[in-house]
């Protein structure tokens, strides 16, 4: 129970930071943005009306009560549960040529929130100092731009050392902005009225086209759901729940009801409902705990790109980044530098473009919509493909939140013009990259294989014509887990020797999260002193090949490590103008991320000193 209610609060800091900050800026938009309506009591409870039916059918139906169930052990994500329906018993071929092409323009459009979120988020913060000084406002963006550069730099720390720290805050947050809200309704308690779903359905007969123009600011309530979904591998489904339902939708609610009830007591407060409801004394502190709040919001969403990536790169969709993991602890910290500095060069752009989280607010929503979108076609055919629903059920639950789904995202193509083409660009770029490395490395691997003859053809070779033999290990590292890699060939044609002890070693990524540590080695003594090693690691893990060959003492394969030598085959890619399944735009990309991937030496944790790396020249 006890440590439940730890797991509980410390996810309100990972968890429900991006949903937790959208009332400094949600209201405002619909009231106070780039398309305002009137101030008025029909429209006030009208839009309260959507923000309550959104967060309960959005947020509590269909990410807390059904997503959550779709987990690929105790994994969420799109890309798990893209995972979920790769294993072609599931899908048809026509299916996944779809599908999975679709799931994966979902999670590259997750780079595009990535980017908007921390810009938004610290600078609708920062704005709360215009309330408590108008002489300020020009300190605004500089302001936002210092506190942005830290957050970035501070990336490479990683978040174990803070993360005991995130829960308190936001619960503090939480606590502040439901005390507020409390204040607000008791001026005008008739704003309780707005749960009836007939002031949504009289906000829309009244309002016509702008009503749904304003759908896409009642969106940003609920930009967290997919955020909230992907983190649900921290902490479990249990705690995710039991925080939203007793501590975070009773606060939101609370703040965007008090809000309601200001705006329906003094409309002029539309510029900045949120601050409008703290005390003048209180003002200082509430923009200082509206900063931390958004800056731990936007370290969830950083740390969710870099989770992100590091799946990709897993699952074979992304080159290599150099990765680190800043926790000893926790398997799921981790910090890539390329991703990070991207990041921070993005968002500081957006900042000093946009200028403020209103105009940014017309690029925010475009990408998150699309992505809820996927995530419901997917989840649809989770449900009749590996549940075995039937075609009635899912239909009429899926067509629900599709419907929801769809409404939302054709409000929020409005904004394109806005600065919503940006995360579609941002999206679109992520796609053609993963898209182009995936089909790359099958081509590579399908000019790789010819020829090459089985292990046991090539013992016995061996053994025919016996090459001297030296003491101590070689370790070939090979992509397929049958046959004789070309590495070990092209060794011994040129070298004319074998160590006493090979090894042909293969890392194979599973489309689960994790592979516990009893099952991660196989060993396969053959004669002559060779052997055959698969090391099998889950998307959320980092390979460790030395840390394998330890596990496999106890499998009857002895290694000392300090007298091994690691053989890696460096493929150079070159474009030519024979055909190859690829676009000769792609298969330049393809060759130029080939070439600029981080060696293999780095992602598998293979001592520099102990590798000799093959050289050839493949032409695709």
């Amino acid at each position: 129970m006890r440590r439940g209610l730890a797991l509980s609060i410390t996810a309100l800091g990972v968890v429900y930071g991006d949903i937790g900050t959208s009332p400094l800026y949600a209201l405002r938009e619909c009231f106070h943005g780039s398309h305002p309506l009137p101030s008025t009591p029909e429209n006030v409870l009208g839009i309260l009306s959507l923000v309550f039916w959104a967060l309960t059918l959005v947020i509590s139906v269909k990410y807390l009560l059904f997503l959550t169930r779709a987990d690929n052990r105790g994994e969420g994500g799109i890309l798990a549960l893209l995972a979920l329906l790769t294993p072609r018993q599931f899908l048809s071929t026509a299916q996944r040529r779809y599908l999975l092409p679709l799931g994966l323009f979902g999670a590259a459009l997750l780079y595009g929130d990535g980017v908007i979120t921390p810009a938004i988020s610290v600078l609708s913060a920062v704005e709360g100092l215009k309330v408590a000084a108008p002489t300020l406002e020009r300190f605004v963006v500089p302001t936002t731009v210092l506190i942005l550069i830290l957050l970035f730099l501070f990336q490479k720390r990683g978040t174990a050392k803070v993360g005991a720290v995130f829960g308190p805050v936001m619960a503090t947050w939480f606590s502040a902005i439901a005390i507020l809200g409390i204040g607000g309704i008791v001026r005008a308690p008739e704003v309780i009225y707005a749960i009836n779903p007939l002031h949504g359905v009289l906000f829309f007969m009244e309002n016509g086209p702008l009503a749904f123009r304003a759908l896409g600011s009642v969106f940003l309530v609920v930009t967290g759901g997919e955020a909230l979904y992907a983190d649900m591998g921290h902490f479990g489904r249990q705690p995710i729940r039991r925080a939203w339902f007793a501590f975070v939708l009773p606060a939101l609610l609370l703040n965007y009801f008090g809000q309601g009830a200001l705006l329906l007591v003094r409309p002029s407060e539309a510029t900045e409902p949120f601050y409008h409801l703290a005390p003048t004394w209180a003002l200082y502190p509430l923009v200082i705990l509206a900063t931390l709040a958004t800056v731990i919001a936007s370290q969830a969403v950083i740390s969710g790109a870099f989770s992100l990536t590091s799946q990709a790169m897993q699952l074979g969709y992304s080159p290599r980044f150099r990765l680190v993991q800043t926790s000893s602890e926790e398997i799921g910290q981790v910090y890539l530098p390329t991703v990070n500095w991207g990041l921070m060069l993005a968002t500081l752009t957006l900042v000093f473009g946009f200028g403020t989280s209103t105009n940014l607010a017309g690029a925010y929503g475009v990408a998150v919509t699309t992505t809820m979108v996927i995530t419901t076609i997917l989840a649809f055919f989770l449900m009749v493909k590996r549940w075995h629903w039937k075609a009635t059920t899912a239909c009429t639950l899926a067509g629900l939140f599709l419907f929801i789904d769809l409404s939302f995202f054709a409000a929020n193509l409005l904004k394109i013009g806005n600065g919503g083409w940006f995360p579609l660009v941002a999206g679109t770029a992520v796609f053609t990259l993963m898209a182009s490395w995936r089909r790359g490395r099958n081509v590579l691997g399908k000019r790789l294989r010819g020829g090459r003859e089985s292990l046991e053809g090539f013992i016995d070779r061996v053994a025919t014509a016996p090459p001297y033999r030296v003491q101590g290990t070689a370790v070939f590292m090979t992509g397929r887990p049958t046959g004789t890699p070309p590495i070990i060939h092209h060794h011994l044609s040129h070298n004319q020797v074998l160590h006493e002890q090979v090894i042909i070693l293969t890392v194979l990524t599973e489309e689960v999260p994790r592979v516990p540590a009893a099952e991660r080695v196989s060993v396969t003594v053959m004669p002559l002193g060779f052997a055959r090693v698969i090391v099998r690691y889950g998307f959320m893990q980092s390979p460790n090949v030395p840390v394998a060959l330890r596990q496999c003492e106890s499998l009857g394969l002895s290694v000392e490590l300090e007298h091994t030598t690691y053989y890696l085959a460096r493929e150079t890619v070159i474009s030519t103008p024979r055909p190859s399944g690829m676009m000769r735009w792609q298969e330049k990309l393809f060759a130029f991320m080939s070439r600029n991937s981080l060696p293999a030496t780095a992602f598998y944790n293979i001592p520099a000193e102990q590798v000799v790396e093959l050289g050839q020249q493949v032409e695709i």
